[in-house]
C-alpha cells in the first residue's frame, strides 16, 4: 500500500512540474512585408523550425509583397507544403496585396486568410535577368501554370483561377477570392484569425490535426538584426549606393594611399554590395562598366589627360547604372531619379578634385631646392664668398657670386647638396642707388 501511495505522489509531482515547465498555447507569429528573396526564405525557414521546436499550435505569416524571386518562393512553399505546423497565411494590413510569388505561398497554407481592402493574383512569371525567347517563354509559363495547379490541388483550392493567374495575370479582391475558394477566410485582424481557425482540421505529414486556437496566446517572431540589414541591403536602390559609396572609397584610397579610412569603408561598402547582388538580377556588362569608371577615375588624376578620361569615366558609369539591374519589375530596379542624382554627384565630385589637382601641379613647387630657387634672403654674416643667410626661417651655408654685406638681402638661384648659391637682391640694389 505504501509503494502504491509512493508510486501516486511521485506521478503527480511529474505532473506537476510538467505542466509548470511546458510551454502554455500559443502561435507564433512572423510578419513578411516586402519582395520575395532568398533573406525572405531564411526568415521564413527558421520561423517554421522554431515553431516545430516549441511546439507552437500553429505559424501565422502576415504577407505583403509585390512578387520576388521564383527560386525563393519555391524553398518556402516547399517548406510550407512539408511542415509539422500548421501554416496559416494572411494577407494584411488592409491595403496589402499577395502578387506575383505571393500567391503561390498563400495557396500553399494549411489555411489562407485576406483582411478586408487586400487583393491576390497577376502570378504570371517574367524573365529576370535576360530576355527569353517564345519557346522559353511558354516552357516557363507551363512550369509555373503546372505548379500552382499542384499546390492549388494539394490544398483543395480553386485550381482554374490558380492557373488563370499565371497565364492571363487575372487577379482578386479579397471577397471575390472568398467566393471562388481560392482562400478560406476574410476577417479583420490576427485575434478573429485565429478564433475562425479555431476547430478547423488540416492535413500535416503525420496526420490530420484539428487546430486549437481560440483565445490563444500570440507569440510575435523577432526577425535578427542580422537579417533587418541584409534585408535592406538586398533593395536594388541600396545596393547601388553601396556600390557606388565602394568606388568613391577605393578611389579616396588609391589616390592618396595611406588614408586609411576611405579605404576601409569603400572596402565594407563594396562587400556588402556584392552580397547584395548576389540576390539581385544584375547584368555584369553593367557592373564591368561600373568597374571600368572607376578605374578611369583614378587615371584621371595619374595622367593629365585634361578631362577626357573623367568624361569617359562618366558615360561608363552613366551605362552601368542603366544596365546594372534587368528587371522589367519596378521594385528590382534602381529609380532613374537616384542613378541621375548618383551620377551627376560623381562627376561634380571628380570635376571638382582634378580642377584642384592641376592647379596643384600648376602651383610653384615650395620645398626642397626647386623651393628655395628664387626666394629672398638675409645675410647673417658677410659673404666672402661663403657665410650664413637667413631664408625660411632657417639659417643655411650660402656662397655669393660677389661679396655681400651682413644685413643685405640675397636671392637665391641655386641649391647644390646644402649650399645655397645666392647673389645680391637687384631690387634691393636698385632702391640703394
Amino acid at each position: 500500500m505504501k509503494k502504491i501511495c509512493l508510486i501516486f505522489v511521485f506521478v503527480l509531482l511529474f505532473l506537476g512540474a510538467w505542466g509548470l515547465f511546458a510551454s502554455p498555447r500559443h502561435v507564433n507569429l512572423v510578419t513578411i512585408d516586402g519582395p520575395i528573396g532568398p533573406i525572405t526564405a531564411r526568415i521564413i525557414d527558421q520561423a517554421i523550425d522554431a515553431s516545430v521546436e516549441d511546439s507552437a499550435e500553429a505559424l501565422v505569416i502576415e504577407l505583403n509583397t509585390p512578387g520576388g524571386l521564383d527560386e525563393s518562393m519555391r524553398i518556402i512553399t516547399r517548406k510550407i507544403l512539408n511542415s509539422g505546423v500548421p501554416q496559416i497565411v494572411y494577407v494584411a494590413p488592409s491595403g496589402s496585396r499577395a502578387a506575383s510569388a505571393g500567391v503561390f505561398i498563400t495557396l500553399s497554407a494549411h489555411i489562407a486568410a485576406m483582411a478586408p481592402g487586400t487583393n491576390m493574383g497577376s502570378a504570371h512569371p517574367v524573365a529576370i535577368g535576360g530576355q527569353m525567347d517564345s519557346t522559353m517563354a511558354e516552357k516557363v509559363v507551363n512550369d509555373a501554370a503546372a505548379y500552382i495547379r499542384s499546390i492549388a490541388n494539394r490544398r483543395g483550392r480553386n485550381e482554374e483561377w490558380a492557373e488563370e493567374s499565371v497565364r492571363q495575370s487575372v487577379s482578386a479582391t479579397e471577397y471575390e477570392a472568398l467566393k471562388l475558394k481560392v482562400i478560406d477566410l476574410v476577417v479583420d485582424n490576427v485575434r478573429a484569425l485565429l478564433d475562425s481557425c479555431d476547430g478547423r482540421t488540416v492535413s500535416l505529414p503525420s496526420g490530420e490535426k484539428v487546430l486549437d486556437t481560440k483565445e490563444i496566446e500570440v507569440r510575435r517572431a523577432e526577425i535578427s538584426i542580422r537579417d533587418k540589414i541584409l534585408q535592406v541591403i538586398t533593395n536594388p536602390t541600396i545596393a547601388y549606393i553601396l556600390l557606388t559609396l565602394g568606388i568613391w572609397g577605393l578611389f579616396f584610397e588609391l589616390s592618396n594611399p595611406g588614408a586609411i579610412f576611405p579605404g576601409i569603408v569603400g572596402g565594407i561598402c563594396l562587400i556588402l554590395a556584392f552580397f547584395a547582388l548576389q540576390s539581385l538580377p544584375i547584368n555584369y556588362a553593367g557592373l564591368l562598366l561600373m568597374i571600368l569608371a572607376l578605374i578611369l577615375f583614378i587615371l584621371e588624376v595619374k595622367i593629365v589627360s585634361h578631362g577626357a578620361l573623367t568624361i569617359g569615366g562618366v558615360i561608363s558609369m552613366v551605362l552601368g547604372s542603366l544596365l546594372l539591374f534587368e528587371s522589367p519589375l519596378p521594385y528590382m530596379r534602381v529609380s532613374l531619379v537616384v542613378i541621375v542624382t548618383v551620377v551627376a554627384g560623381t562627376a561634380l565630385f571628380f570635376l571638382i578634385a582634378i580642377g584642384l589637382a592641376l592647379r596643384a601641379r600648376k602651383r610653384k613647387v615650395t620645398t626642397g631646392g626647386r623651393g628655395l630657387t628664387g626666394e629672398v634672403g638675409v645675410a647673417r654674416t658677410a659673404l666672402k664668398p661663403e657665410g650664413d643667410v637667413f631664408i625660411h626661417g632657417e639659417i643655411w651655408k650660402a656662397e655669393a657670386d660677389e661679396p655681400v654685406k651682413k644685413g643685405e638681402k640675397v636671392l637665391v638661384t641655386g641649391v647644390e647638396y646644402l649650399t645655397l648659391k645666392v647673389t645680391k637682391h637687384k631690387k634691393q640694389s636698385a632702391e640703394n642707388g
